[in-house]
């Protein structure tokens, strides 16, 4: 709804003079932000709280945004990329490595037109990379490593890690408190009901329920 309609149904000049200024507000972090990335090609929005490491490992397409809270950490290997019309949702967590130090992981790329759901999680110290036009719910989980248990000999947060890829492909919709674990490939054109755990690669065009996660039905 444009703000000239929420005026007129009682919007009220005090809230439409807010709403402007939180918007300027918006485009001014987005335009500081940009000073330290490694590109951007347009417009970019960024909310409150929305915390960036390591921008210089960060290219962004035109229209992004970030919202509240949200951040995107950036030290990896291939960097974090995002294509056009991408958006960040608030308090989502993008990590590739640990700021406090480790090894350092290989990172993300984003198609257009795609979304991270608010308080989702991308672990990306293995490589992950999501297609055009995905939709992804709040609170979805993607990890790209898997941490190493087969010693008894010594604590598990000692034996290090294994990282295997996730590709989402394009056209995709990732329902709310999805899982998505490394080494999977969801197909083009699928669809991951809510709460679903998704261990083994994903045909284009399948619905896929339950944990882990089965083929309901295809889309076609």
């Amino acid at each position: 709804m444009m703000l000239s309609e929420k005026y007129k149904m009682g919007w009220g000049k005090r809230n439409t003079l807010f709403s402007l200024f939180t918007l300027f507000m918006w485009l001014f972090r987005g335009l500081f932000y940009r000073f330290f990335w490694h590109s951007s090609n347009g417009l970019a929005l960024i909310g409150p709280s929305v915390k960036i490491i390591s921008g210089h490992k960060l290219s962004v397409g035109k229209n992004f945004v970030v919202e509240k809270g949200a951040e995107i950490n950036c030290i990896s290997t291939k960097g974090i990329q995002f294509g056009d019309k991408v958006t960040i949702g608030s308090y989502a967590i993008i990590r590739p490595s640990n700021v406090y130090g480790g090894p350092v992981g290989i990172g993300l790329k984003i198609g257009n037109h795609s979304n991270i759901g608010p308080y989702s999680y991308i672990g990306c110290s293995g490589y992950i990379e999501i297609g055009n036009n995905v939709m992804m719910a709040p609170r979805v989980s993607l990890f790209a490593e898997n941490h190493n248990f087969e010693s008894t000999n010594s604590p598990m947060k000692d034996q290090g890690v294994t990282t295997a890829p996730i590709i989402i492909e394009d056209d995709c919709w990732i329902a709310a408190n999805s899982i998505i674990l490394a080494g999977v490939r969801i197909g083009k054109g699928s669809v991951i009901a809510a709460g679903s755990v998704v261990t083994k690669d994903v045909k284009p065009y399948s619905v896929m329920v339950g944990n882990p996660a089965k083929k309901l039905k295809n889309r076609t």
